[in-house]
């Protein structure tokens, strides 16, 4: 029997499996495709992320890969927050293909001992584990839910999903451009819709958007290039040369949170806690978050060096960081879809809020970026220099707490304690 099985090999799942070998726990990772997806639904590591790489050593090839973005946008404003005023050693995003960053965190957990079994579906849940589509059952003592949105083991635990179905589309496409933008990157927002342009490797440009056309609830059908053709050039007055399509998608903002993380010895992290409109890029980061809380506090529980009550604190901290991020990209989406004159207009009246108040750009960078998230122990503590000539994210590489002058800090990089007042 395993100590923990954990359903979904994508980042968050991947991540939390390197987390319980460090912390000594035995796990599996059950994953229903054969192969990984090579079509990345994400591209941004946000700076807390890369912290959170930094502090177990594995951060260099992400930040030798990735394209570093000095700045963030807010509900596709033309005015960037600038991430240079964060208090970080990170103080930008690195855009980078899901699928190699996945790559990367399959590496990591298999160099630590975690088993990772592909071609695996759970098809549901025993009393001592799951039970994978072809009737084998594989024991653990629990059992946690990084399988998505359409989660079986969420399903199965009876936890309850609700929140909105979706009232707006938006489309995606990955396609080659013979006359791109400028540097390669692009931001357009007219009447007409939303467009942002992202150069990715191997000569592919990301278009990624929304127009009045899918603004409202029904499906609006399969994209096609045909139509991603017609809806760019009216929103930016050229279709930039694209063809050759390797990936044509829509996505809608249904937006729901799981009412419990934990029931018993099932948990859930990543989308199978909570789904969104993917505005600002934070849905990956979130869910290794979750993982990187969840993975010591299972991993202590499980080798008998913690009380299971400990497991209660994984909820009753990440819960309200989803309900936050669900208030967040919701707030992203209506500036996003609002296309009326008096949508623009408040779109250019919140541009001009984040360029002209640095206060109010910086507020929301934390919050984008992961840098503002507090538990009631404490906030995320920096990268401290430490006596003994290392620093703080150097000695949480052993995933144990660590004793700085602002106090103990747990292996997740927050404060064990508030400091004494």
């Amino acid at each position: 029997m395993e100590d923990v099985v954990i359903a979904g090999a994508g980042p968050t799942g991947l991540w939390l499996a390197g987390e319980l070998r460090l912390g000594g726990a035995s796990v599996t990772v059950l994953e229903a495709r054969p192969d990984r997806d090579p079509n990345s639904k994400a591209l941004t590591i946000h700076p807390r992320t890369i912290e959170i790489f930094a502090c177990r050593g594995v951060a260099e090839p992400f930040l030798a890969e990735g394209i570093r973005i000095p700045n963030g946008h807010f509900g596709g404003l033309p005015d960037r927050m600038d991430f240079s005023a964060l208090d970080t050693p990170y103080p930008f995003t690195l855009a980078l293909l899901q699928a190699r960053t996945e790559q990367l965190l399959e590496a990591r957990a298999r160099r630590m001992g975690a088993t990772i079994r592909r071609g695996c579906r759970v098809a549901g849940r025993t009393h001592n584990g799951v039970e994978l589509a072809e009737g084998e059952v594989v024991t653990a003592r629990y059992v946690v839910g990084c399988d998505g949105t359409r989660s079986t083991v969420r399903a199965a635990a009876g936890i309850e999903f609700p929140g909105t179905d979706a009232t707006t589309w938006g489309w995606l496409g990955d396609v080659r451009l013979d006359e791109p933008p400028e540097h390669g990157f692009a931001n357009v927002a007219t009447a007409e819709g939303g467009l942002m342009i992202v150069p990715l490797p191997g000569g592919i440009h990301r278009l990624v958007g929304g127009d009045p056309a899918t603004n409202r609830p029904g499906w609006p059908g399969e994209l096609t290039l045909d139509e991603l053709r017609a809806t760019v050039g009216r929103i930016a007055g050229t279709d930039f040369g694209m063809r050759d399509p390797v990936w044509l998608s829509r996505f809608g903002n249904a937006t729901r949170q799981a009412v419990a993380y934990r029931a018993g010895p099932v948990l859930l992290a990543g989308d199978a806690a909570h789904m969104h409109f993917p505005t600002g890029g934070v849905g990956m980061n979130v869910g290794i978050q979750d993982a990187h809380n969840l993975g010591w506090k299972l991993a202590a529980v499980v080798t008998g060096r913690a009380d299971e009550a400990l497991l209660d604190t994984y909820h009753e901290e990440r819960h309200p960081v989803g309900a936050e991020l669900l208030e967040h990209t919701r707030a992203q989406t209506a500036l996003m879809t609002t296309y009326s004159p008096e949508g623009q207009a408040l779109r250019a009246v919140l541009s001009r809020l984040i360029a002209t108040a640095p206060d109010m750009s910086r507020h929301l960078a934390e919050r984008l970026s992961g840098l503002s998230v507090a538990y009631a122990t404490g906030k995320r503590v920096r990268n401290l220099p430490l006596p003994e000539g290392t620093t703080l994210f150097e000695q949480l590489r052993t995933g144990e707490h660590v004793k700085t002058e602002a106090g103990l800090v747990r292996p997740d990089g927050h404060l064990a304690a508030p400091p004494a007042a």
